[in-house]
């Protein structure tokens, strides 16, 4: 459950307090992006990522973003939010969205913006020790275009994978893309390991620019692991040795059961301390 207070523009706000109107753009369009971050102890993992998403996404969309609208307003904002509602390990939810107008009779072209924080222990299921089962949705695919990397308020297609993983008692869903082909997974980027190699596919197939993602193809190489972006099909999920998904708040997850296989997870632990490496 949220923390007893949110940010809304800037101001704090008791949980429950309604804030917008049913004009708003993001509730009719999904006009808008969010970010779901990690903060510990007062850090923003990987927040330069994070904040990099988040502007480009907003420029994308066009946003009027004004010269107050920065990071470390954002992260102002973020801490403070923690520090009131006393949080020190905290998943953040940061929802930047126009407000009130039509499709064609646009009000106004600034961002406004909703923070929400969430204490990690609270959250279902974050830690999978045992590895997690996953499946395909095949019902509806994602485009691949130049909105396809932000993670947009129009979440349809992620939202109802996750209702037909828990339907079929899944951990997570591979969402495809219009070709077929893997984009990613319902909260994660997908990652598969053969011979050794670890492949992912690139944001032309549709996938969310995750921030751990990012990370991971940067620093694996530096700790002496092949890692190379290509397209991947479901029977490169089948053939696999390993599979393992990642986030930025559940961080990096192995798969033990895809359909009838099962994987090992040898590759994708030592994958999982690199990253643990970088929050301690």
């Amino acid at each position: 459950m949220p923390g007893g207070y949110f940010v809304h523009n800037g101001q704090l706000f008791r949980e429950g307090k309604a804030v917008i109107s049913p004009d708003n753009r993001s509730f009719r369009y999904g006009d808008g992006l969010f970010e779901t971050m990690r903060v510990v102890k007062g850090n923003i993992i990987l927040k330069q990522f994070h904040f990099e998403r988040l502007l480009h996404g907003m420029k994308l969309l066009q946003f009027e973003t004004p010269d107050f609208f920065t990071a470390s307003h954002l992260e102002a904002d973020i801490l403070s939010l923690c520090k009131k509602n006393r949080i020190e390990d905290a998943v953040i939810r940061l929802v930047v969205f126009r407000s009130d107008g039509g499709l064609y009779d646009l009000e106004d072209m600034r961002p406004n913006y909703i923070i929400q924080s969430i204490a990690v222990q609270k959250m279902s299921r974050l830690k999978e020790q045992g590895g997690i089962v996953i499946g395909v949705y095949d019902d509806a695919t994602k485009a691949c275009n130049s909105f396809s990397e932000i993670k947009s308020n129009n979440f349809l297609p992620y939202t109802m994978a996750a209702m037909y993983a828990r339907r079929k008692k899944l951990d997570d869903c591979i969402i495809l893309n219009q070709y077929g082909r893997v984009a990613d997974a319902t909260i994660a980027n997908v990652f598969i390991v053969k011979n050794k190699e670890i492949y992912t596919p690139p944001l032309s197939e549709g996938c969310v620019a995750g921030v751990l993602r990012r990370f991971l193809l940067q620093k694996l190489p530096l700790h002496g692991f092949g890692i190379q972006e290509k397209p991947v099909t479901v029977d490169d999920l089948s053939a696999a040795d390993e599979i393992f998904l990642t986030n930025a708040v559940r961080g990096v997850r192995f798969v033990k059961k895809f359909r009838d296989k099962s994987y090992a997870s040898e590759i994708s632990h030592e994958v999982a301390q690199v990253w643990l490496g970088k929050q301690a």
